[in-house]
């Protein structure tokens, strides 16, 4: 009597498994069909990002400014401003660790096209990289940083400072790279300080401290707006074949430095290019042609930058002024050979 009942569940079992194979199969193809259509959505959704993404990179240009307090990264800040044309032209400026460390992020950093920096900072690659003239071209020659050497009234000369405590402001500024670098071109040892000028300052009028360094364009606050006792002036220095591959003569002046400086003296000094410059890439690769895009749109907006509101030094930069010890980018070069002729065609 058992027999019965066990072949009908034999027989209902042999009838569920075929039924429960096919709606596991029609589960599987649903399930499938719905992963597949998930995997689809995303691809066709990314599809416009990545346009999106390939058109703002085609024409960003990045340009190494420098500390956030310093010149170069403000005037970076104004060119990017002047030049910006949305997806046609992207200047990108970036905070570094000062002008005198860009050179080194346009040489290794990724993405940085172009960058600001002081002619001499070329002197520390000499050694690593002998052809370090020939891997960086100049697109402008901002301004120049003059150097001032402002003592204590004790102080008569250059070498009444051997031995003495000289401040060249924190590292990372121009001081305190070129100011050292200067002083042994001149054959004086010093002892080097790197504390901020403020507090140099201070400790000068206490007689602590012998001479503070600036390197920046003149005129300076410190000096204009300070009040300083009988004595306390600027040295001269001479520019001599010693400075002529980094540098260019200046002169400080009584316009400049009413109280320090005696009406119609002149003190002879030297001052550090600030340029604009760009790895000297391939005439047809990317990276040329978007510097190149830069060259065209800066040079030809330059008369919007030397309008009020921007940093006055635009007022006096001279597109076809020369950098020592580096070459004009080729872009830069046709720029001003266009210029040139079509002043020549005018009658």
């Amino acid at each position: 009597m058992n027999r019965a009942p066990k072949s009908l569940s034999l027989l209902l079992l042999t009838w569920l498994v075929p039924v429960a194979m096919m709606l596991q199969t029609s589960c599987l193809e649903a399930q499938t069909a719905r992963n597949t259509k998930a995997d689809a959505q995303p691809v066709r959704r990314s599809l416009p990002q990545e346009n999106e993404k390939d058109r703002m990179n085609a024409w960003t240009v990045g340009l190494a400014g420098g500390l956030l307090e310093g010149a170069p990264i403000r005037l970076a800040a104004e060119m990017a401003r002047v030049v910006d044309d949305g997806a046609d032209l992207h200047l990108l400026p970036i905070v570094t660790r000062g002008a005198t460390d860009n050179l080194n992020a346009l040489l290794y950093l990724r993405g940085v096209d172009t960058a600001i920096i002081n002619s001499d900072a070329l002197e520390e690659y000499k050694v690593q990289a002998p052809q370090i003239r020939s891997r960086i071209t100049y697109l402008l020659n901002l301004f120049p940083s003059e150097l001032h050497v402002f003592v204590r009234p004790e102080i008569t000369s250059l070498q009444d400072l051997a031995g003495k405590k000289v401040n060249f402001n924190t590292l990372g500024t121009a001081a305190a790279y070129s100011g050292p670098l200067i002083f042994s071109r001149l054959g004086i040892d010093i002892d080097k300080t790197f504390i901020p000028h403020q507090v140099a300052l201070e400790q000068m009028r206490k007689g602590e401290m012998s001479a503070v360094v600036f390197i920046t364009s003149k005129p300076v606050d410190a000096f204009v707006k300070g009040r300083w006792e009988a004595g306390f002036k600027f040295l001269p220095v001479n520019y001599d074949s010693k400075f002529e591959d980094y540098y260019l003569p200046a002169t400080l002046d009584a316009s400049e430095y009413p109280n320090l400086i005696r009406q119609g003296e002149r003190i002879s000094t030297i001052a550090v290019p600030t340029a604009l410059v760009a790895f000297n890439w391939p005439q047809h690769s990317n990276r040329y042609k978007r510097v190149a895009r830069l060259v065209e749109y800066l040079f030809s907006r330059v008369d919007r930058l030397q309008a009020p509101g921007f940093d006055p030094k635009w007022r006096s930069i001279n597109l076809a002024a020369t950098v020592p010890g580096l070459t004009r980018f080729q872009a830069a070069q046709d720029w001003l050979d266009r210029k040139a002729r079509s002043a020549q065609a005018r009658p």
